[in-house]
């Protein structure tokens, strides 16, 4: 990344849970670090299933997201270092889930992580790409996201409610963007969870595809058991099993990403 001290910073976010968020974020990552790319994953969900899932147990995590978030704590001094050559970790605790009501009375509460991340870039530590795992909800932290990144990722469940809450999702990016973050839009809508057999989700994807174009990422994200238990080893999927639907799914994921991102450029 010559000469940049401000990586591409991409929220992975929609405010309903179980959707492929911490998946994506985790493989997406996984994926692009494959590449050669210099990837962050910040995890922001008190649940800290992105922690987990890339090999930080609970029991290792004295520092987090949260020091960084209510103490400035300089995101440098809790990045994890991962299985996966080119990939690191800013971990979560439960802690976090205590943040929203921590920064309520705080003047800057809305950009407590940019300025982080700022630091962060200051320290010339060129990463390539930043991915914020955001948590299930339209709360504080996942407004710190917003301010923070110059895109969102939004995974959509190839089910009968995709599109419900979808609106509300894109009017707090549309209200982040003319009070916080005049730079922010969608970075790409990716269906998750798709299963070609059912004919549910090949009406929804058509459905999608309509309502939005080409917001929507040509890669959908197959339901997939290997993906399902790569978490719980660990590991992100294409190191689990690399042959696997899910992992080849990501891996054309970030194919697709990095050539919307060269033609942005171009």
């Amino acid at each position: 990344m010559s000469g940049k001290l401000i990586p591409n910073v991409i929220s992975v976010a929609n405010q309903k849970g179980g959707v492929g968020k911490t998946t994506t974020a985790i493989n997406l990552g996984a994926a692009l670090a494959s590449t050669g790319k210099k990837v962050l994953i910040i995890d922001l969900d008190a649940q800290g299933n992105a922690s987990t899932g890339l090999g930080v147990s609970q029991k290792s995590r004295q520092t987090s997201m949260y020091d960084v978030i209510v103490n400035e704590m300089l995101i440098s001094e809790i990045i994890r270092d991962t299985d996966v050559s080119n990939l690191s970790i800013a971990p979560s605790t439960t802690d976090l889930s205590s943040a929203d009501l921590q920064l309520a009375n705080i003047d800057n509460r809305t950009i407590k992580l940019k300025n982080a991340i700022m630091k962060l870039g200051g320290e010339k530590l060129n990463w390539d790409y930043i991915l914020i795992d955001c948590p299930p909800t339209l709360g504080l932290l996942t407004i710190n996201a917003f301010a923070a990144s110059k895109s969102v990722i939004v995974p959509l469940q190839a089910e009968f409610f995709a599109l419900e809450g979808l609106s509300q999702l894109i009017l707090t990016i549309r209200d982040v963007r003319e009070s916080i973050n005049n730079t922010i839009k969608i970075e790409g809508i990716l269906l998750t969870m798709y299963d070609r057999r059912n004919n549910l989700s090949v009406q929804i994807e058509e459905d999608v595809r309509q309502n939005l174009g080409q917001l929507v990422y040509e890669t959908v994200i197959p339901r997939n058991v290997r993906l399902s238990e790569a978490p719980s080893f660990s590991l992100p999927a294409m190191i689990y099993d690399h042959k696997c639907a899910g992992s080849i799914a990501y891996q054309k994921l970030a194919a697709e990403f990095l050539v919307r991102q060269k033609q942005k450029t171009t």
